[in-house]
C-alpha cells in the first residue's frame, strides 16, 4: 500500500532510497495534453523541498516545460517492489548557479555527467511524494 511522505520532512527510509542509484522517469505533458515519459537521473533537496533533472536545452524534457512554465510534472522511481512517486511544478533554468547545484547533485548521486555548454535543470518544486518502501512492506 503506498503512503504520502512529507516532502519537507521525508523520513530515514526515503533519504536512504534516495541516496541510492535508481533512475526515474519524467512524466511531463506534451501541448495536446498527453503525456511525455521519459527515463532520467533525479535528485531530491528536502532542505529546500526541490528535484532537479539535468538536461540539454533542445531536449524534449526542457522545450516542454520551457513552453509550459509552472507545468506539473511526476518523477517515479521504482527499485522491484519499492517506489517513490514526487509531484511538483516544474521550471527550466540555465542560472549557473542552479545549473552546478544539479550537476553536482547528479555526481554524487550518479556519476559526474559529461559537460555540456547547452546544460539546463528542470526545477521541481515538489508538493507531494508517495510510494512504498521496505520499511512499509
Amino acid at each position: 500500500m503506498a503512503i504520502s511522505f512529507d516532502p519537507a520532512v521525508p523520513g530515514s527510509a526515503l533519504e536512504a532510497f534516495m541516496a541510492d542509484r535508481h533512475l526515474a522517469t519524467l512524466t511531463v505533458l506534451r501541448g495536446d495534453g498527453s503525456p511525455q515519459v521519459t527515463p532520467v537521473g533525479f535528485t531530491y533537496d528536502p532542505d529546500r523541498q526541490l528535484g532537479r533533472v539535468i538536461t540539454w536545452a533542445a531536449s524534449y524534457k526542457a522545450k516542454a516545460i520551457a513552453a509550459r512554465p509552472g507545468s506539473q510534472v511526476a518523477v517515479c522511481h521504482i527499485d522491484g517492489g519499492n517506489w517513490l512517486t514526487f509531484y511538483g511544478t516544474a521550471a527550466l533554468s540555465n542560472e549557473p548557479a542552479e545549473v552546478s547545484e544539479a550537476v553536482n547533485r547528479y555526481g554524487a548521486r550518479y556519476r559526474p555527467p559529461k559537460v555540456r555548454d547547452d546544460r539546463v535543470v528542470i526545477v521541481i518544486a515538489v508538493d507531494r511524494i508517495v510510494g512504498r518502501l521496505p520499511e512499509q512492506a
